[in-house]
């Protein structure tokens, strides 16, 4: 900005030609100047005054129009939730390893009422009652006529049909709100890896939907993170393959009269769990309440493939072959003298019927399933050793697997490990495991002596963890459990084309009170790998108190229970999986080719 000087030069030196006051001069420009600063002032605030002025004018017209439009329209319901608290609805969807559906959601309405805008109080509670049976007629006729309540619930949850036929009731006070359910369309099938959902934070128009049980619970977080942007989670389940294993299962447990099942199916590269039943099952669309009473592996709830820890009896004697052969203790032919009597800490170590094997290499150990023979391996092998190996193949943890119910899984260890506990445990006693820490044991076998962790999320590709044994002696072992299939304890277990290999294990159910064990009740498992010259898989049944009763006698061996149940599982699900079925030159003889 350009200010005049006060006292210019030149005007000072004319007035002083002229005889004039030079201070006049001064005062003068000093006057003129402050009317311009003034003037500028004014003009400055007059355009504030307007551009304020015309912001209030605004912000009147919005508040005016949202005020029109509020009366306009109708009153909203009041919400049931606490105020400030969001409700979340959105959910993603969950699907298999081919992205076939196995959770969504699907949109429904809740049925509310407000019971000072309804006619026929009375009325309106009998005919609920009869569209919804389980509503007490009484006290919901109680609540429509209390004049205090001004809002009561009547369904969080109703169905198109049933939504029509309160419509048709005709009772204004009787209202619906809009909101979302979760929808388990294949109904039971892999209910217990799903496990459930309930509704968190209620209001009138909307509800958040929470896990309340198995992978819904463990994954809620993810399932519900908007960073995901409605992405679906994709599990390892072969949703082909766990409708088949359930199939089978459920058709031998009650052939064979079975108290309850499971079985596991796992990749041994990845670690991928393909299938996983617990029986008997529920439908998660409609989840049973737990037991208030009695034994909790009572409920259908209870996951006996996660949450069950058994004795699995002597599917466990090949671990400790395999870690003998490891330390290089033994090898497949090293001869064992299993002949009577051999004692340990003042117990009598016995076999199974009171056989007596005689000498036995390590080999033909695992194909009759001595207890003495791998008695001897574990006390060789010692208490500190077979603890670490162990260990390190998972048997002191639960595993990581992402449902909540897995935590609950922790093995059962014995309090002081003995000597006697080690040759108990070398055949699968004094130890309760899950099925899935056994098929996460045989993976490690199956794949060449890396440890694997079980997860229920699809993998990109090898997963194995630490090597517990050389690939040597897990080959070894490979090959005894071939041969317990062909030459020992589950010759039923042979399915035409996939050379399964595989170890029975037959154990004692314990009592629940009182100590010691059942003396016709079992636990009876098989735990396989298939194809046993290039595994791909591992699978563990286990049947809880079966009985075979076509013979003379009732059968509970393994052998005669949960392995025909494998073997037709096997024989089921291996082409689902994409194997070929391999056969010896001449073993083709009756097949005919004809032309096209």
């Amino acid at each position: 900005m350009n200010r005049t000087p006060l006292r210019p030069l030149a005007r000072v030196l004319e007035a002083r030609e002229k005889g004039e006051n030079p201070d006049n001069i001064e005062k003068e420009n000093r006057r003129l100047r402050h009317e311009e600063m003034r003037d500028t002032s004014r003009l400055r605030a007059e355009g504030r005054l307007l551009v304020l002025g015309v912001m209030f004018f605004c912000a009147f017209g919005v508040i005016g129009a949202r005020m029109g439009t509020i009366a306009a329209s109708e009153a909203e319901e009041p919400r049931a939730a606490a105020t400030g608290s969001p409700v979340v609805t959105s959910r993603a969807d969950i699907v298999d390893r081919k992205g076939r559906v196995l959770a969504t959601n699907m949109s429904t309405y809740s049925l509310y009422a407000h019971p000072q805008q309804m006619i026929e109080p009375d009325r309106a509670a009998q005919e609920l009652g009869r569209i919804f049976p389980d509503i007490d007629v009484p006290a919901l006729a109680a609540r429509f006529n209390d004049p205090k309540r001004k809002f009561a619930w009547v369904r969080r949850r109703i169905s198109p049909e049933q939504r029509q036929a309160v419509h048709d009731i005709g009772e204004p006070g009787l209202l619906f709100g809009p909101r979302e359910m979760r929808l388990y369309p294949n109904g039971a099938i892999a209910a217990h890896i799903l496990g459930g959902t309930r509704f968190g934070v209620e209001g009138v128009h909307s509800a958040e939907i929470v896990g309340s049980a198995g992978l819904e619970k463990f994954m809620d977080e993810r399932l519900t993170d908007t960073k995901r942007d409605g992405a679906p989670l994709e599990l390892s389940i072969d949703l082909t393959v766990q409708a088949v294993s359930e199939e089978v299962l459920d058709a031998g447990m009650k052939l064979l009269n079975a108290k309850g099942a499971a079985s596991v199916l796992m990749d041994v590269k990845t670690g991928e769990v393909i299938s996983l039943v617990s029986l008997p099952d529920f439908d998660p669309n409609d989840r049973p309440n737990p037991l208030t009473e009695g034994n909790a592996s009572d409920s259908p709830l209870f996951n006996r493939a996660v949450q069950g820890v058994y004795e699995l009896g002597s599917a466990f004697k090949i671990f400790t072959a395999a870690q003998a052969m490891q330390l290089g203790l033994v090898n497949p032919n090293t001869v064992i003298d299993t002949k009577p009597p051999m004692k340990v800490g003042g117990f009598r170590i016995g076999e199974f019927q009171n056989k007596n094997y005689g000498e036995l290499t390590v080999e033909e150990v695992i194909i009759k399933s001595s207890n003495r023979g791998t008695g001897k391996m574990a006390l060789a092998i010692g208490v500190a050793r077979q603890q670490e190996f162990l260990r390190n193949l998972g048997f002191f943890d639960p595993t990581p697997l992402e449902i909540v119910e897995a935590k609950g899984g922790k093995p059962l260890l014995p309090k002081k490990w003995t000597d006697l506990s080690a040759v108990t445990i070398s055949y699968g006693h004094g130890i309760s495991t899950s099925p899935l820490h056994l098929a996460a044991g045989y993976a490690a076998i199956a794949n060449g002596g890396r440890a694997v962790e079980p997860t229920l999320l699809k993998q990109n590709g090898p997963q194995m963890g630490m090597q517990i044994m050389d690939p040597q002696s897990a080959a070894a072992a490979r090959v005894m459990l071939r041969k317990v299939v062909t030459e020992g304890t589950a010759s039923f277990g042979e399915v035409p084309g996939y050379h399964v290999g595989g170890k029975t294990g037959t154990a004692d159910k314990p009592k629940e009170r009182g100590g010691g064990y059942y003396e016709d009740k079992v636990i009876a498992t098989f735990a396989t790998i298939f194809p046993a010259h290039d595994p791909k898989y591992a699978l563990v049944v286990t049947l809880d108190e079966p009985v075979e009763t076509s013979g003379e006698k009732p059968r509970r061996t393994a052998g005669w229970t949960a392995v025909p149940v494998a073997a037709e599982m096997i024989g089921r699900i291996a082409p689902l999986l994409g194997l070929r079925p391999e056969f010896k030159r001449g073993q083709l003889e009756t097949i005919v080719q004809t032309s096209n």
